[in-house]
């Protein structure tokens, strides 16, 4: 069964409305510039409540790795993606500072984008599109890595089941593809999303 990470979670009334359709993570961003950031005594909310019932992932960009270590440790996170430019030994050094898994990410727009994650020892591989949009969900078949893959970018309900046909991640990852306004969820779209998840598992099956 593939598992769901809803990500761009702002509000804890947003993280609990997701943590109800059982998904593997719930991903909080910590990016000033992002309409999506989450705030940190937000943040510290959602950890309160939710860490015993789904993993939470802290997610960075280009930040300093003190202040990655902070964060993590003051708000106890599992799981910790990297969605800049981050190199293999920025990464190794954040799982080793702590002790989290690590998520390291990378917009795709050609083969050579999927190669460029091999170096990558990190604990799963999130392969993304640009701008909200999918990327050629072909382009995994270049993978040559045992690393788990979660794949993200332009899923909604309507499309998700194909993705997972064409590439059979361990996660799915969705943001704006559940939202009514950037950084608010919609109930709706993400009861329909957990729900397309689901039966694409069935297929499976």
């Amino acid at each position: 069964m593939t598992r769901v990470k809803f990500c761009g979670i702002t509000s804890l009334e947003d993280a609990e409305l997701c943590a109800g359709f059982d998904p593997w993570a719930l991903g909080m961003i910590f990016v000033p510039s992002s309409p999506r950031r989450c705030k940190q005594s937000e943040a510290a909310r959602i950890a309160g409540a939710l860490r015993r019932r789904v993993e939470l992932a802290g997610v960075f960009v280009n930040a300093t790795l003190d202040h990655v270590v902070h964060t993590v440790e003051a708000l106890e996170l599992p799981l910790v993606q990297l969605h800049g430019d981050e190199g293999p030994a920025y990464a190794a050094e954040v799982a080793r500072r702590t002790g989290a898994k690590v998520i390291k990410a990378a917009r795709v727009r050609s083969r050579a984008d999927v190669v460029a994650m091999q170096p990558f020892r990190t604990d799963f591989h999130l392969l993304d599109g640009t701008g909200g949009e999918a990327f050629d969900w072909r382009l995994v078949r270049a993978r040559r890595s045992p690393v788990p893959m979660i794949v993200a970018g332009g899923l909604t309900a309507d499309n998700v089941e194909d993705a997972i046909a064409a590439t059979h991640p361990f996660a799915v990852d969705v943001a704006s593809g559940v939202e009514a306004s950037p950084g608010h969820k919609d109930p709706e779209k993400v009861a329909a999303f957990a729900a397309a998840v689901e039966r694409a598992g069935a297929t499976v099956a």
